[in-house]
């Protein structure tokens, strides 16, 4: 049998299965490509709160990030909760001289409002790894503070990734999930735009949105899709995942990962 394509994810724990590192196995599995993760840090939560985050020491997440690239080489990869500044200098001094495509999904907030990311680390994440990035790929608010303005509708969703783009990375995903009416991902790709829109799906079960997009993205690309196509696909599959979320636990439940990836 031929090896499959490998991906990897750098990123939290959700012992709840529906985001983090555990969504994004799940992913990479569902689009037939070998799943490989390195923990940047552990969070208590479910469905309904986030009562607590530990943050591994850098050393460790290094450690484990130079046990599987030496090993088995990725084909492309991702990036989630990173946790501090110190966490992420050690990635990407890591991940410096790598030529996979990198998928950087800025996590900051949970679904919950819990932080997942610490105030001085922001400009680390700006400094030292998104200059790596094949792609980034910003929620509002995480494009909002990446920018510096606000952002709140489609015209200024292109004006935050050109700004983002412009920190280092080729490609940047805007996505538009709380923008009022329909849902509007907007990618820009080299200085072109194109933007993805679908009919909001009126639920409650959307936790590990992010989380799933980025890593059907960075599947894609591990299989050689081109950015563009990866994206299209991604957000088809995601789009998939929320219509079809399973209606687990009490609250902010999980979508559903065994989806169409189309």
């Amino acid at each position: 049998m031929a090896a499959p394509p490998v991906a990897l994810t750098i990123a939290g724990s959700d012992p709840s299965g529906g985001a983090g590192l555990q969504a994004d196995l799940k992913t990479f599995h569902r689009h037939g490509v070998y799943g490989m993760s390195v923990i940047t840090l552990v969070t208590v939560q479910n469905t309904r709160t986030v009562s607590a985050v530990e943050i591994l020491r850098p050393a460790l997440v290094v450690a484990q990030l130079e046990a599987v690239l030496s090993d088995i080489p990725p084909a492309a990869a991702k990036t989630g909760a990173l946790g501090d500044a110190a966490v992420i200098a050690a990635v990407a001094a890591r991940l410096r001289g790598t030529t996979f495509p990198l998928v950087v999904d800025p996590v900051m907030v949970s679904k919950h409002g819990a932080a997942l990311i610490t105030d001085n680390a922001v400009q680390t994440l700006v400094s030292d790894l998104l200059p790596r990035a094949t792609l980034v790929t910003p929620n509002l608010a995480e494009a909002e503070r990446l920018a510096g303005f606000p952002v709140a509708d489609v015209a200024a969703m292109e004006r935050a990734a050109r700004a983002i783009a412009a920190l280092g990375p080729p490609h940047v995903l805007v996505k538009g999930g709380h923008l009022d009416g329909a849902a509007v991902d907007l990618l820009w790709s080299e200085g072109r735009v194109t933007t993805f829109s679908a009919a909001r799906i009126d639920t409650r079960h959307t936790h590990g949105t992010g989380c799933t997009l980025s890593a059907a993205i960075t599947a894609r690309l591990a299989a050689g899709e081109a950015v563009a196509l990866a994206v299209a696909g991604g957000c088809r599959f995601i789009r998939n995942a929320i219509a079809g979320a399973p209606g687990l636990g009490g609250g902010c439940g999980p979508v559903d990962h065994f989806a169409d990836p189309g």
